[in-house]
């Protein structure tokens, strides 16, 4: 069975483009979902459903998040890299200090990832744009809520150091080689 990693970290921290440069490596990743979740509710007036409804927001990312979790057990590889986790979906609850249900804590114990990798804030990458709408500065902010929500749960993650996205992925292929 694939080892299931996590990448994590706050907006714009370089995930995205660190699970691009995975796949040109021939690695198996699944991709961010929140974009297209905000972008099917923006063709139905819904300018940021996250903010507007984050509990149903994070209903529809939970369910998203645990079918890649489930087609992932499909494939045959060694490691399956996943842009954003289930436990993602409580930091960001946690940090607009929204409720949330028992449904996604069952989620966090149930669908478990091997490792996690966190990308912290890095102002000379970070930039917004019509989706990513958080300051630097609520980027921080996000950044410990993810760290504090990832230990709550058990786990420990390895910080990627602030470096090119080729020694970025060096990095991660080391770690996974030493495990």
């Amino acid at each position: 069975m694939s080892k299931k990693i996590l990448i994590t970290g706050g907006p714009g921290t370089g995930k995205t483009s660190l699970i691009e440069e995975l796949k040109k490596n021939n690695f198996k990743c699944f991709d961010e979902i929140s974009r297209e979740i905000t972008l099917k509710y923006r063709e139905k007036g819904i300018e940021q459903l996250f903010l507007s409804d984050p509990n149903l927001f994070s209903e529809e990312l939970l369910n998203s998040r645990i079918q890649q979790f489930n087609d992932s057990k499909k494939l045959q590889t060694d490691y399956v890299f996943f842009d954003r986790g289930i436990p993602d979906i409580i930091a960001y609850l946690n940090f607009k200090k929204v409720r949330f249900s028992k449904k996604i804590l069952k989620s966090v114990d149930k669908y478990r990832y091997d490792m996690v990798f966190l990308l912290e804030p890095w102002k000379d990458i970070y930039s917004s744009d019509v989706i990513r709408y958080e300051s630097f500065d609520q980027v921080i902010t996000i950044d410990r809520y993810i760290k504090t929500t990832y230990k709550e749960f058990g786990y420990n993650p390895n910080i990627i150091p602030k470096d090119s996205i080729k020694n970025r992925v060096a990095f991660i292929i080391n770690s996974l080689r030493q495990c």
